[in-house]
């Protein structure tokens, strides 16, 4: 029914659009399963320099979305990751408004918890955002939340992107040292967490840099609207505009944030139930719960002996490609070892698959308690991700115009057939023969010469 990408994904409907390609959930032939699938096309060598290091991103974490398998066909490339149905924070909050304080603590604590994770592998995320946690679907059970979307994060130390007078994240969740330029650093990811919490206590988009004023210039504000204080503390501390007086690690937050869980207020006795429902909406005709039915689907018969290059998380990254190399524009004619099958720490068995660039775009929040209707609208909205010229604070600009691409596919080793190997292919023996013919007149010059 859907489009079958690299033999193995076939797509089946769209789902949001992210920063730099369409989201899709897809089925995976090969192991069985649904999953969302990012599409981008090659042409762009910037993007797809963002995808090899997005791609090449593995940290098993049940708090962290991370890309587990890639694939390259023709002109476009994809990768995938786990399919989470609840929709980004920025749905929550349109449908409930302001959250209760104790459920945006579990909320921060597994957000610092999966934050933690990626901060210990080196990795800066560098646009923590309301549209890029996800939620899976647990209705009215314990929320399970997934940090996602690493399309511009890096590695502390390695080379930037975008030229040093550009900053790269979303407008209001920047951190000031990041406007003025600083090199990204974890600081910058926990002012942005501080900015999240202030979204889920207050059901709108808080005034980063009303804040930051504020606090230049009158010190630490008194403890905001519906914000306990204990809960305050901890999130003026990661708001505070001079890194140093931040907290220094991830962890060193959640565990502040453990102590001020203990000094909140029970709920309230007529408090609702926060209740996470599916976003994605129903499968289209042709499919079902354990994937194509039969009546539509194409599913790929055999697999062909010269396959479209795909990866996954039990084989290497491609490489970074090199700066001002063309992008390519056919498949890779190569194979690659299929990724280990894991727990998944939801409780099913799959394999922890890709990122994409989710988002999911902010909505006006209806009065706290409203009673939910499922509205099947799509689960990863439209990104605000981009690069943005300094000095503060001045509208978004152009992009830097650093580009690099991934280098060609490598030619086909040459083929062991029944009775014998497969002649080399013509540019060699062309070079063999020249040698030969070199070192035969070298040969005839040397015995003239005696």
């Amino acid at each position: 029914m859907g489009e079958v990408f690299a033999g193995r994904y076939e797509l089946i409907d769209p789902i949001g659009r992210g920063g730099a390609g369409a989201v899709w959930r897809a089925w995976d032939h090969r192991r069985r399963r649904y999953v969302a699938a990012k599409v981008l096309l090659q042409s762009d060598a910037h993007t797809l320099l963002r995808f090899v290091r997005e791609q090449a991103l593995r940290i098993d974490h049940p708090h962290v979305l991370a890309p587990a398998s890639w694939a390259a066909d023709d002109d476009k490339v994809l990768f995938t990751m786990d399919l989470v149905g609840g929709g980004s924070l920025g749905h929550v909050i349109g449908d409930y408004g302001a959250l209760p304080p104790r459920f945006v603590c579990t909320l921060l604590d597994q957000l610092l918890s999966g934050l933690a994770a990626v901060h210990a592998e080196g990795v800066v995320h560098r646009d923590i955002k309301p549209a890029n946690i996800l939620l899976e679907a647990t209705g009215s059970g314990r929320p399970h939340l997934r940090l996602s979307d690493f399309g511009i994060s890096m590695r502390k130390g390695e080379p930037r992107l975008t030229e040093t007078n550009y900053v790269v994240g979303t407008p209001g969740y920047f951190a000031p040292e990041q406007l003025m330029g600083a090199e990204p650093d974890f600081a910058a990811d926990l002012f942005a967490v501080g900015l999240v919490a202030l979204y889920l206590l207050q059901g709108s988009k808080p005034d980063s840099q009303a804040l930051v004023d504020h606090f230049l210039a009158h010190g630490t504000p008194a403890a905001a609207q519906n914000v306990p204080a204990a809960l305050w503390d901890v999130i003026a501390n990661l708001l505070q505009p001079d890194p140093q007086n931040r907290f220094r690690t991830a962890t060193g937050a959640r565990k502040a944030l453990a102590e001020a869980v203990e000094l909140l207020p029970p709920p309230a006795p007529d408090e609702d139930p926060v209740e996470v429902f599916d976003q994605l909406g129903p499968l289209p005709p042709g499919f079902g719960p354990d994937g194509p039915t039969g009546t539509g689907s194409s599913a790929p018969a055999s697999t062909p002996a010269s396959t479209p290059a795909t990866g996954s998380a039990s084989a290497p990254p491609p490489q970074p490609p090199t700066a001002g190399a063309s992008a390519p524009g056919g498949s890779a004619a190569v194979t690659v070892a299929a990724e280990p099958t894991r727990t998944d720490p939801r409780g099913a068995s799959a394999t922890a698959p890709p990122v994409p660039r989710q988002a999911a775009a902010e909505v006006h929040a209806p009065s706290y308690g409203t009673p939910y209707a499922p509205s099947y609208g799509p689960s990863y909205g439209p990104s605000e991700t981009g690069s943005f010229h300094l000095p503060p604070p001045a509208a978004p600009g152009a992009p830097g115009t650093a580009t690099a691409a991934v280098p060609a596919a490598p030619a086909s080793a040459p083929v062991r057939t029944r009775g014998g190997i497969a002649p080399p292919p013509p540019k060699a023996v062309a070079s063999l023969l020249a040698a030969a013919l070199l070192c035969f007149a070298v040969g005839v010059w040397a015995l003239t010469r005696m």
